[in-house]
């Protein structure tokens, strides 16, 4: 989600000015008025496959307003902090549902304090979330409304032939462009199953990711992309720029995987993901292939992965039938994992083995909560491995952030709080423990970790 400010120049016309004809006189005769030459048809040949496919999928698609929460002042503000304005965002959706059921990505709808939904012939309502999923960048919107809906039609990402068109709708720049109907870029699908190394403030894990050249600027995030016939193949997600703008660089969300999770958050309104019970070695370096594979770091005593006979130190160079190059081919095979399913590997040194996944360590885990809703969960083995926190000592992992809290948050959803004022904090409960005894006012250093590396905040209670 992101807000941009442009400055539109419009360049005014100067009318020449006319002389008023001298009327007609007898001699010179008259002159009938001249009618309309008739409409023209339209030829046939610019109604393409793109005109056609636009036409199809335009009608479902929507612009998406949020309204971030401004913080209330408490005791705990400086955990927080505070905004003297509510920040605003913009994004796009589709309804797969015709009773109001609405696709977008969790970035354009995270932390939202109100939704509004804009219609293809400018209607707004009020847009509920459903359920969103940061792992894979997908949230749903429920809207309620008497103006029939149209849908967009379902296509798959699986059979893409690179070279073929590939269409995106959009809104671009929220509503500086005067208008609800989407924005359409064409281009070609560029690459398929990319796999993204996430950075700055990426939450999810963009793996099996489409490329096309299509235009996505700033506000297409959560429309989809369609193909020749108008079938929607992916969510548009995101872009490699250096401007921010598009540089023919896009990038989108199978739609295989985002109607999945789709689905689990109507049912359920959460995503349960499934959990191997090993941790691979998480290169950056994704340019060497040659040994090919990735090797096991650790194995949970218990999990899915001990139980399979799988040791730390194995090298994994096939799941499921796909080769294993780097990390993020294993991080591709999980995301597509629904809990208890299956997952065959092939070790390098000879042999398979038949991983049978469970619920993530941090669903099952007994939560604590803290500082207005704040919730915590011990950080053990299992879930030392699920999230990749590199400390051994323990501590508490960030699970939840009060919504009206999270945007302005000194601590991040998944940090990991191991110690205060230079005492080491082994569990959940000696964190609260910790929190409670303060007095007001007083002044501390909360030690965290934060996607592997330590720091430390000042605070006061």
């Amino acid at each position: 989600m992101v807000t941009h400010r442009i400055a539109i120049a419009i360049a005014g016309m100067a009318l020449a000015a006319c002389s008023r004809p001298e009327p007609a006189t007898a001699q010179q005769g008259t002159t009938p008025a001249a009618r309309p030459a008739p409409a023209r048809p339209i030829d046939a040949q610019r109604q393409t496959a793109i005109v056609s496919a636009t036409a199809k999928a335009a009608p479902a698609v929507v612009s998406i307003h949020v309204f971030l929460p401004t913080p209330r002042p408490s005791q705990f503000d400086m955990f927080f902090g505070q905004s003297p304005e509510t920040p605003q965002g913009f994004g796009t959706g589709f309804i797969i549902r015709a009773d109001g059921i609405v696709v977008t990505n969790n970035h354009v709808v995270e932390n939202a304090k109100q939704i509004t939904v804009t219609l293809h012939d400018g209607t707004e309502v009020d847009g509920r979330l459903l359920g969103a999923d940061p792992v894979t960048d997908i949230a749903v919107i429920k809207i309620n409304t008497k103006v029939p809906l149209s849908v967009v039609t379902i296509g798959k990402s699986s059979d893409l032939m690179i070279g073929e068109w590939a269409i995106a709708l959009g809104n671009p720049y929220a509503y500086m462009l005067g208008n609800a109907e989407p924005t359409v870029t064409a281009g070609v699908i560029s690459a398929t199953n990319r796999n993204i190394m996430s950075g700055g403030n990426m939450q999810g894990v963009y793996v099996d990711m489409i490329q096309t050249d299509a235009a996505i600027n700033p506000g297409n995030s959560g429309g989809p992309l369609v193909n020749a016939l108008g079938e929607v193949i992916g969510v548009n997600s995101s872009i490699f720029s250096n401007t921010g703008e598009s540089v023919g660089l896009g990038f989108s969300i199978p739609i295989e995987r985002a109607s999945r999770i789709a689905n689990e958050i109507i049912a359920t309104g959460t995503v349960r993901r499934a959990w191997p019970g090993l941790d691979v070695v998480a290169s950056r370096d994704l340019t060497d292939h040659r040994a090919g594979g990735v090797t096991v770091r650790a194995v949970i005593t218990g999990g899915p992965a001990d139980r399979a006979g799988i040791k730390a130190g194995e090298v994994l160079v096939q799941a499921n039938g796909r080769a294993l190059r780097t990390y993020l081919d294993w991080e591709a095979v999980k995301l597509n994992l629904k809990v208890g399913d299956a997952l065959n590997v092939t070790l390098k040194s000879g042999g398979e083995r038949r991983i049978v996944t469970s619920d993530l360590p941090t669903l099952t885990a007994a939560q604590v909560t803290v500082l207005q809703g704040m919730q915590l969960v011990t950080v053990t083995a299992a879930v030392r491995a699920e999230r990749n926190v590199t400390n051994q000592w323990g501590g508490a992992l960030v699970l939840k952030i009060p919504a009206e809290r999270a945007s302005q948050s000194e601590i991040q959803l998944y940090d990991v709080i191991y110690g205060i004022d230079n005492r080491p904090l082994k569990t959940a409960d000696d964190v609260a423990q910790a929190l409670k005894a303060l007095r007001p006012g007083q002044q501390f250093e909360l030690y965290l970790e934060r996607q592997g590396r330590p720091f430390t905040v000042a605070l006061r209670k």
